[in-house]
């Protein structure tokens, strides 16, 4: 959904990005629901959802910003708080071993907010009855868990990476 969803982004189509990247979502759940449900699940997807998720962020972030509809400040923001997880990620795993990256609350409740986000700008750009105010409340909503969150990664790792080391955190 990534190319066709920001090929719409990009040609001011709003209404038919916005129906795209809801779908990707609808059917993200579905599929997430069925893993779940029938133990469909493989490390390979406990993999390459999470990263199919955040290239749909990404890419909606950078060419909404790109665009000049939402702040460059919150795109950079967003997209460092990934690069240092993921950093962080590769570091541990190379440098103390194999982990589990399995999302916090806090993550979960930062994603739910930026894609929510995401939609809430796309709604208004496509002339639907979107009040201001809940945009703005909600880009700092944003980004206070996108540095929350990210702080929260590292502060848990580099706690279990002193810990596997026998050091003090």
């Amino acid at each position: 959904m990534v190319p066709p969803a920001m090929a719409a982004l990009a040609g001011d189509r709003f209404w038919l990005a916005l129906l795209l990247i809801l779908s990707a979502g609808v059917t993200d759940a579905l599929d997430g629901y069925l893993a779940r449900r029938f133990q469909w699940t493989s490390r390979l997807g406990s993999i390459l959802d999470p990263i199919a998720d955040k290239l749909l962020v990404f890419a909606t972030y950078v060419t909404l910003a790109w665009l000049g509809h939402v702040p460059v400040w919150l795109t950079v923001l967003i997209v460092g708080r990934d690069v240092v997880i993921m950093t962080g990620a590769t570091a541990y795993h190379y440098v103390v071993g194999v982990f589990d990256m399995t999302p916090t609350l806090l993550s979960k409740a930062n994603s739910a907010f930026q894609i929510l986000f995401a939609v809430l700008v796309l709604a208004k750009l496509g002339d639907l009855p979107v009040p201001a105010v809940s945009v703005q409340v909600l880009m700092w909503v944003v980004a206070c868990t996108t540095v929350g969150s990210g702080l929260h990664y590292v502060w848990i790792w580099g706690v279990k990476a002193a810990a596997h080391r026998g050091g003090e955190p």
